[in-house]
């Protein structure tokens, strides 16, 4: 069979792409026609079981939507539903939530650096393939995780689904005594993520560009992490930025007939959240150590090789690990460990960055503080048409180079899929790939 005839690829199970998932592709005459990345797990109807619930519940509920990202979904909704009710927290209360979500960019980038994406840089076939040629790195991977889960423990009671967040700011906040021992962790994890950034700049890296539009929360001072204003970059060099609660005036998601997860676009452009559209739009506003981290790694002002997501992440675990040692060294108990938070009769709006990009929340209050209405938007939904895209170019660019094989196209897509990060359980080698020839 040649690339000259029809060719279809489907790829009967993705396994766990933030759900169940699949991948078709169709090349004609040598042309890759269509990609659909086919996200057919049923929907899990969140956005409609949050209706009729006390304001004071989405915290808890939405951080069930993923095991990895709670702090996400948490802080998103805790900023929506203030802003509805027209309350802001106190300063010493927004760093302990920032320090918190450091604990979450730590772990969930570690995870994936050394557990799901280093492995394709480094023929093997998964992590415990890796732990038998390089114990010492991957050992280094789940230390830095540690590192992070212990934050997560500390602030938010548990590693996974935290229960000590609500509305106002937390049930109970550390004293000093107890973050010590934290920062005592965080110091050694300050050289691990160092010789982590150092280590996966010697991984050799594919060229490719990605062309789609990059979306971040920006902040004027500091690199956004769980609040800022959103912010689009163009291929271009473009830059555009508009207010948070006409966010779904800029965003539009619409149904596609593979999916039952909606797709979105910017301004009616694919666009791409997360790591490498952060570091375009703020990357000179992390700290001297990630910057220089930065330097090394060869890293100019703005990265567009999707590969190269991976370094991205890292230089994000100096900033992260940096940032939560600053706020550790200068915490104070608040006097307080919430402000109250009355219901009122509105729309709030809230963003954060999650380790995969920027997290929208909606939600509408009557005047006894009944949700009536609610929306997410996940950056793994926003992400979906521009990792279509990377597809389509991508396998394009495979057959016209040279006969790729099924095997090789394969192993390709798997590739790009983790090069996007789009869930925590895209473990490796989830393709099963059926070819049909006609």
């Amino acid at each position: 069979m040649t690339h000259r005839g029809s060719r279809v690829l489907r790829v009967g199970s993705l396994a766990r792409v933030e759900g169940e998932g699949a991948l078709h592709l169709r090349v004609h005459n040598g042309r890759v026609e269509e990609a659909r990345l086919q996200i057919y797990e049923p929907p899990r109807f969140f956005e409609a079981f949050l209706r009729g619930r006390s304001y004071t519940e989405p915290p808890d509920i939405t951080a069930r939507v993923c095991g990895i990202c709670p702090v996400a979904y948490q802080m998103s909704a805790c900023q929506a539903i203030e802003d509805a009710c027209g309350v802001t927290v106190d300063r010493p209360i927004r760093d302990l939530r920032r320090l918190l979500y450091c604990g979450e960019w730590i772990e969930s980038h570690a995870l994936h650096i050394y557990l799901l994406h280093a492995p394709d840089f480094l023929s093997c076939d998964s992590a415990v393939d890796l732990a038998r040629t390089d114990r010492t790195a991957v050992e280094r991977g789940l230390r830095l995780k540690q590192a992070g889960n212990a934050l997560l423990t500390q602030l938010g009671g548990r590693a996974i689904h935290p229960v000590n967040v609500r509305l106002g700011g937390f049930h109970r906040t550390p004293t000093s005594a107890e973050l010590r021992p934290l920062a005592e962790q965080l110091r050694r994890a300050a050289e691990d993520a160092w010789k982590t950034v150092r280590w996966v700049a010697g991984f050799d890296f594919p060229d490719a560009v990605i062309d789609a539009d990059f979306l971040a929360l920006a902040s004027p001072s500091t690199y956004a992490i769980e609040g800022g204003t959103p912010t689009g970059l163009r291929a271009d060099g473009t830059l555009t930025t508009f207010p948070l609660p006409s966010f779904l005036d800029h965003v539009r998601e619409a149904q596609v007939p593979h999916s039952t997860a909606l797709h979105s676009r910017l301004d009616g452009r694919r666009h791409l959240t997360g790591p490498l559209a952060r570091y375009a739009i703020s990357g000179n506003l992390l700290s001297p150590a990630a910057l220089e981290a930065a330097r090394e790694a060869g890293l100019g002002p703005e990265c567009r090789n999707p590969y190269r997501s991976v370094l991205v992440r890292a230089i994000e675990v100096v900033y992260a690990v940096d940032e939560a040692l600053r706020i550790i060294d200068a915490y104070e108990p608040p006097p307080r460990p919430y402000v109250d938070v009355p219901p009122v009769e509105a729309t709030g709006h809230g963003a954060t960055e999650a380790p995969r990009g920027l997290l929208y929340h909606r939600y509408r209050l009557d005047a006894e503080g009944t949700v009536t209405d609610a929306q997410l938007v996940p950056p793994t939904a926003q992400n979906q048409g521009a990792i279509e895209d990377d597809l389509v170019r991508s396998v394009q660019t495979a057959i016209t180079d040279h006969e790729a094989s099924d095997h090789e196209l394969t192993h390709l897509c798997e590739r790009l899929i983790r090069n996007h990060d789009p869930c925590i359980s895209c473990a490796t080698h989830f393709l099963d790939l059926t070819v049909e020839r006609t």
